[in-house]
C-alpha cells in the first residue's frame, strides 16, 4: 500500500539541519533535555516532555528518539516515574529507529526498541519495554513494567499478545518509515 503525499505549511514546521520536521504547534518541553536522532516528524499537537527528570546538576538526556521516526497529532511521549525509597524520580525513555507513534497515543515506557508501529489512542504504561520489530494495534492498553517481545502483535486493553510478525517486518518497517518521510513535503 502506497503512503499518500503529504502537504505541510512550510511557515508551520521548523526543519533542523539533521533533518527533523518539528511542528510550531507542538509542545517540546526541556529541549535541552531531548535528543532527535535525525529526519524525525514531530506533528501538531505532540508533546514531549523532557522537563520531567531527576533533578540534580548538569543536562541529563530525558527523552532520545532515534531516526525515521513519526510522532503523530496528539501524541504524549512522557519519561516514566517512581517513588523509591521515599523519593519521587523521573528516569530516561529511549526510543529507537523507524518507530511510528499514533494520534492520541500517550507513552511512558521506559524503552522503545527499533522498526516499531505503535497505533492511534493507545496507552504504554510506565516503565513497559517494547522490543524491536513489534506492531501495538489501536486503542491497544499495554500494562505497567509489561514486556513485549520481539516480532509480536499486541491488542486490547489490557494488551495481550494476538499475532506473531514474519522475519522481514523489519525491512517493511524501515521502507515504510523512509518513504513516509520522503512524502512529508511542503507545499507549493
Amino acid at each position: 500500500m502506497d503512503l499518500p503525499i503529504v502537504n505541510y505549511s512550510k511557515s508551520e514546521y521548523i526543519e533542523t539541519d539533521t533533518g527533523n520536521k518539528v511542528s510550531r504547534k507542538s509542545v517540546i518541553c526541556g529541549s535541552q533535555n531531548i535528543i532527535l536522532g535525525g529526519k524525525t516528524i514531530l506533528q501538531t499537537g505532540s508533546v514531549i516532555r523532557g522537563d520531567l527528570r531527576r533533578t540534580g546538576v548538569g543536562h541529563a538526556v530525558v527523552v532520545s528518539v532515534g531516526r525515521y521516526c513519526f510522532l503523530s497529532q496528539g501524541c504524549v511521549i512522557r519519561p516514566p516515574s517512581k517513588t523509591y525509597k521515599g523519593v519521587f524520580s523521573y528516569y530516561p525513555m529511549k526510543i529507537g529507529d523507524h518507530v511510528t507513534i499514533g494520534e492520541g497515543t500517550i507513552v511512558q515506557a521506559a524503552t522503545i526498541g527499533s522498526f516499531v508501529s505503535i497505533g492511534k489512542n493507545c496507552v504504554i504504561g510506565r516503565f513497559a519495554i517494547i522490543k524491536d520489530c513489534c506492531r501495538i494495534e489501536d486503542n491497544t492498553v499495554i500494562p505497567p513494567n509489561s514486556v513485549v517481545p520481539s516480532f509480536s502483535v499486541y491488542k486490547g486493553s489490557p494488551g495481550k499478545l494476538v499475532d506473531e510478525l514474519p522475519e522481514s517486518i523489519q525491512d517493511i518497517i524501515e521502507a515504510r518509515t523512509k518513504d513516509r518521510y520522503a512524502k512529508f513535503v511542503p507545499s507549493a
